[in-house]
């Protein structure tokens, strides 16, 4: 795999580290991405199963569509990119993980400090009173999960089209970008805003931008490094290059 020898270098001497990761990711655990051609939008429609007026035109239906989703997460597994990630937190003082998936896998792989901008489809809250569900979810289930507090319907706590990203995460995502020395985006297709713009940011306050995706993107255009692999191919073969420095310095 061809990886600059500069590149190497510059991660060796970098203090602080973020990375943004996109659906691609997630795509080698065999979770389906979303804006493929073959992908889960071209199938389903998203102002139906990924809005507040369609849950609230046909809960049940959105409800049996993120159980859908959540069985195919709980028996998915993290790939070697995942766990890549989450050895590469410990090379560093200053790492910061910004992720766009909702599934969970960075964290069953290890990662420590990450920050989900699109929420997470294994927790859920109450659409009527925003209090926490922490009720064992039954995938099988058709029907609806209730309040215990207010008998209101209870929704996965991701981010639908419409809704803002959560201000805190997002501040801190803005805040990592801005002061790393090294970003990464791996695996998304720079679609989807504001967490596209977090590596021009990046670079606009002097990083170093590494962009990982098999099928060149926008943000692939405009990197300083473009690595055309999956993470799963090219993060362990990065990390065996790159720990031996790291270690003798």
């Amino acid at each position: 795999m061809d990886i600059p020898q500069q590149l190497i270098e510059i991660l060796a001497k970098a203090k602080s580290v973020a990375i943004l990761t996109g659906a691609g990711v997630s795509a080698e655990s065999g979770i389906a991405t979303f804006r493929d051609p073959d992908g889960l939008w071209s199938r389903f429609n998203p102002a139906e199963l990924a809005s507040a007026s369609g849950f609230m035109s046909n809960p049940e239906l959105v409800w049996q569509w993120y159980n859908y989703r959540r069985n195919i997460i709980y028996s998915a597994k993290p790939n070697p990119g995942h766990h890549a990630i989450a050895e590469m937190e410990d090379l560093y003082h200053d790492f910061t993980l910004i992720t766009q998936n909702v599934d969970g896998l960075h964290q069953t792989a290890g990662s420590k400090k990450v920050y989900e901008l699109h929420g997470s489809i294994i927790q859920n809250h109450c659409f009527d009173c925003n209090k926490p569900y922490d009720e064992e979810i039954d995938v099988s289930s058709k029907k609806l999960a209730t309040c215990n507090s207010c008998g209101g319907k209870i929704r996965p706590s991701v981010v639908w089209f419409g809704e803002m990203l959560p201000e805190k995460t997002l501040r801190e995502s803005e805040r990592a970008a801005g002061n790393s020395d090294v970003f990464f985006s791996m695996g998304t297709s720079g679609e989807v805003f504001p967490a596209a713009g977090l590596p021009a940011m990046a670079k606009a306050n002097n990083a170093i931008t590494v962009d990982i995706n098999p099928t060149p993107t926008q943000l692939s255009k405009a990197a300083d490094y473009y690595l055309p692999y999956t993470t799963g191919e090219i993060l362990p073969t990065l990390l065996d290059r790159l720990k031996p420095i790291i270690s003798n310095q």
